[in-house]
């Protein structure tokens, strides 16, 4: 490359000197001072372009290609970032069924839990209002035997005063008798 343009240079002072030889000798200009500054300017164009052109451009490719590899790494954080959230999302959706089956559970183990103990509660209380009333019964009864003996006692004892007698024990058996029957019979 180096030598083609060398030669394309000679070649073009050459024809130039050749074309118009009043211009080279009206300015003053010396094909050899011509050719020395076009070799001149072709090595410093190869020694900056191969230290300075040719290492910005490798700097400049090398970052480029970070740069795509860094939007591309973005690329695939944001993607992933996105399958997080939509996981995270869905976690929490599961999450969210699983607490509200957990609160139905809970509502009706604890329906069911109040219902048991309703009807406990209820049968206790009918169970003492039963035994209650059993207790009130027996103490009627009772009541009732006590208060016959004690009627018959003192029919009896009045008997024996407005009869003005004593009494036998046969005779007071029949007359207990006779009294029972007719209490039970009231």
């Amino acid at each position: 490359m180096l030598s083609s343009l060398l030669l394309a240079v000679t070649e073009a002072a050459g024809h130039a000197a050749a074309a118009e030889p009043g211009v080279i000798e009206k300015f003053g200009i010396e094909p050899k001072y011509v050719i020395m500054q076009a070799v001149s300017f072709l090595i410093l164009f190869v020694v900056i372009y191969k230290f300075g052109i040719k290492p910005t451009l490798s700097t400049i490719e090398e970052r480029n290609a970070k740069i795509d590899s860094g939007l591309k790494y973005a690329e695939e954080m944001k993607a992933k970032l996105d399958a997080a959230h939509q996981e995270s999302a869905d976690i929490v959706k599961q999450a969210q069924g699983k607490a509200g089956e957990i609160i139905n559970e809970a509502r009706a183990s604890a329906k069911d839990f109040l219902d048991k103990q309703t009807q406990e509660a209820t049968q206790k209380a009918n169970d003492l209002i039963a035994k209650a009333q059993q207790a009130i019964e027996l103490e009627r009864r009772k009541t009732i035997a006590e208060a016959r003996e004690e009627i018959a006692r003192l029919v009896i004892a009045t008997t024996e005063r407005v009869l003005a007698k004593q009494l036998t024990d046969a005779e007071r058996a029949a007359y207990n008798e006779t009294a029972a029957r007719e209490l039970n019979v009231v």
